[in-house]
């Protein structure tokens, strides 16, 4: 198994890049989101998952470990294969699909292309209590460690009158905004009333 490549971008495109790693180029499969987070020239190390099947061997690359770990998750939904994670990665950030995983939002994951209602639902059941267990935690990352204050300023909001999706992307907001910065419920949800 090649765990990463690193080596010269030789070429690149939002759906793959091609790396010149000591003489050999290797034509790697990507999504939007890794499309935004490499470099347009130089030295690229991508972390990387083939995928071997009767008719390819279809190589995957990821600009971080936590997009990869989500994406071998991903395809081992029934129903899920690496193009569609591949377009879920593309349509949302490791964080969004994830923290849509985890709250039980199949809803969220509807919005990509190609994926329905029994599929959005699958992923959500397939998956929510192994993310939970995972840590898909970066610095930047939505998901706070105290899930509870979260839920309890989304109840907050909703009773308040707030469309639910949009009460949970304004506390994703105001959460990563104030990262590492301890805040209360009633402080959040004080915050996302401003958002209004």
């Amino acid at each position: 198994m090649i765990a990463f490549i690193e080596g010269d971008l030789v070429e690149k495109t939002p759906a793959y890049v091609v790396v010149n790693c000591s003489g050999v180029g290797y034509m790697i499969h990507i999504s939007l989101n890794t499309f935004s987070k490499i470099p347009d020239s130089g030295t690229v190390k991508l972390h990387t998952s083939m995928i071997v099947r009767e008719d390819a061997h279809t190589l995957y690359g990821f600009a971080t470990q936590e997009e990869k770990n989500l994406f071998k998750n991903l395809i081992t939904v029934s129903g899920v294969g690496p193009n569609t994670a591949r377009m879920i990665l593309s349509s949302m950030t490791v964080e969004e699909v994830s923290g849509s995983i985890v709250s039980g939002d199949a809803s969220a994951l509807q919005s990509v292309k190609g994926i329905g209602a029994k599929s959005a639902q699958r992923i959500v059941v397939d998956l929510k209590d192994k993310l939970g267990k995972e840590s898909y935690v970066s610095q930047e990352n939505l998901i706070s460690s105290d899930n509870t204050l979260r839920e309890e300023a989304l109840t907050a909001l909703v009773m308040l009158g707030y469309n639910k999706p949009i009460a949970q992307k304004t506390i994703n907001q105001i959460l990563k905004k104030n990262a590492g910065v301890k805040l209360t419920v009633e402080q959040l949800i004080k915050e996302a009333l401003k958002y209004s």
